[in-house]
C-alpha cells in the first residue's frame, strides 16, 4: 500500500460524484434554520472533498473551498490553505462555523500542525468539526488518532469519520492503479487479509450528514463498503471488469517498507507497511452498517464501482 486515508484524502483520484443529496435519513431531523452555517472544506479538491462540496451546496450551505492553490469549484468561495503555512489559516476560517478536516498528506505527526489550527478554529467561531481519519486509527492511536483524542476537549460538536481503504486506490493516479495499468499487478503485504473497501462517494455522503444533521448521530463512525474483500478478490474483479489479467503479488512487510521508502519518508513508509501487515492479521475484515444507517442507502460494492469506472 502506498496510500491510505490515515493521513491524506487521495487527492489524485478521479471525481465521479453528483450533487444529489444522500444525507437525509428517514426518521432523523436534518432541517436547518434560515441562514445556514458556512462550512470550510479543507482538501476541497481532494477525493472526498470534491464529492462533499456539491452535496453541501445542494443543501444550501455556503462553502469555503480550501486548498494550497485555492480550488475554483463552482458555487464556492475559494481560499488558500496550507497546513504548513499558518499565515493562511485566519483567512481560511473567516466566517466558517463548521469544518471538514482532511489531515496533511504524508505527515508522520499530523497533530503537530493540526492541533494549533483547531485551537484557532475554536477561537474563530467554528462550532462543529468533522475529521477524516481511518478505520485503522482509533482515538489515541498514532498519527490522526492523536487529533481524534483531542477533539472532545476542543469542541462540543465533533465527528470522526473512520473509513476503511478507498476503492479509488485502484483507479486514477494512485500507485496501485498505476501498477495495474503498467504491470497488471497489485503488490501488498496483506496476504489473504480482507478489507471493507469503501467508495469515496459514500464517505462524502456521510460527511455531509455529519456536518449538517441536527442533532449529531454519533462521534466515532467506522465506514465500510458492503463486503470485505482480499486483494486477490480485487484483482479477480478488475480482471473480470476490464478483460485484462490482474494479479495480486504478495510481499513481506519489510519488502514493502523498503520499496516505499525509496519515495517516502522512512517513518511514513514503515507506517504504511505496518498497516498492510495489520490487514494480513484480520484487523480490517469487518463490515459496518453506518453508511446505510446514516444516508438511507447501502454503500456501493466494489464490483459496481469498478464497472462504473470502466464505463466512464
Amino acid at each position: 500500500m502506498t496510500d491510505h486515508n490515515t493521513v491524506s484524502d487521495h487527492s489524485t483520484a478521479t471525481q465521479h460524484s453528483t450533487a444529489t443529496d444522500r444525507s437525509t435519513v428517514p426518521g432523523h431531523d436534518t432541517a436547518l434554520p434560515p441562514g445556514r452555517d458556512t462550512v470550510l472544506v479543507t482538501g476541497a479538491a481532494g477525493t472526498t472533498g470534491s464529492r462533499l462540496v456539491p452535496r453541501l451546496l445542494a443543501l444550501g450551505h455556503p462553502v469555503r473551498a480550501a486548498g494550497r492553490r485555492a480550488p475554483e469549484l463552482p458555487g464556492t468561495r475559494p481560499v488558500v490553505f496550507d497546513w504548513h503555512d499558518p499565515a493562511t489559516h485566519d483567512d481560511a476560517l473567516r466566517g466558517a462555523t463548521r469544518l471538514y478536516l482532511v489531515p496533511p498528506t504524508a505527515a508522520p505527526d499530523p497533530a503537530a500542525v493540526m492541533l494549533p489550527f483547531l485551537a484557532l478554529a475554536r477561537t474563530a467561531g467554528v462550532r462543529r468539526v468533522v475529521l477524516l481519519s481511518s478505520s485503522a486509527l482509533p482515538a489515541g492511536g498514532p498519527g490522526v488518532g492523536q487529533v481524534h483524542a483531542a477533539l472532545p476537549d476542543l469542541f462540543d460538536e465533533w465527528v470522526v469519520l473512520r473509513p476503511s481503504w478507498f476503492m479509488q486506490n485502484f483507479t486514477g493516479s494512485h500507485p496501485h492503479a498505476e501498477a495495474v495499468r503498467a504491470h497488471g499487478t497489485l503488490m501488498t503485504a496483506t496476504g489473504t487479509g480482507r478489507v471493507g473497501f469503501i467508495d469515496a462517494d459514500d464517505i462524502a455522503a456521510v460527511a455531509a450528514h455529519a456536518l449538517t444533521s441536527t442533532p449529531l448521530t454519533g462521534h466515532d463512525l467506522v465506514l465500510t463498503g458492503p463486503e470485505a474483500l482480499s486483494y486477490d478478490d480485487i484483482a479477480a474483479t478488475l480482471t473480470t471488469v476490464t478483460g485484462r489479467l490482474v494479479r495480486h503479488h504478495p510481499v513481506t512487510r519489510a519488502q514493502l517498507r523498503d520499496r516505499l521508502a525509496t519515495d517516502l519518508p522512512t517513518e511514513f513508509a514503515t507506517l504504511l507497511a505496518d498497516l498492510d501487515h495489520a490487514i494480513a492479521d484480520g484487523t480490517e475484515a469487518h463490515v459496518t452498517d453506518t453508511v446505510e444507517r446514516l444516508t438511507g442507502r447501502p454503500p456501493r460494492s466494489f464490483r459496481a464501482y469498478a464497472e462504473d469506472w470502466w464505463r466512464g
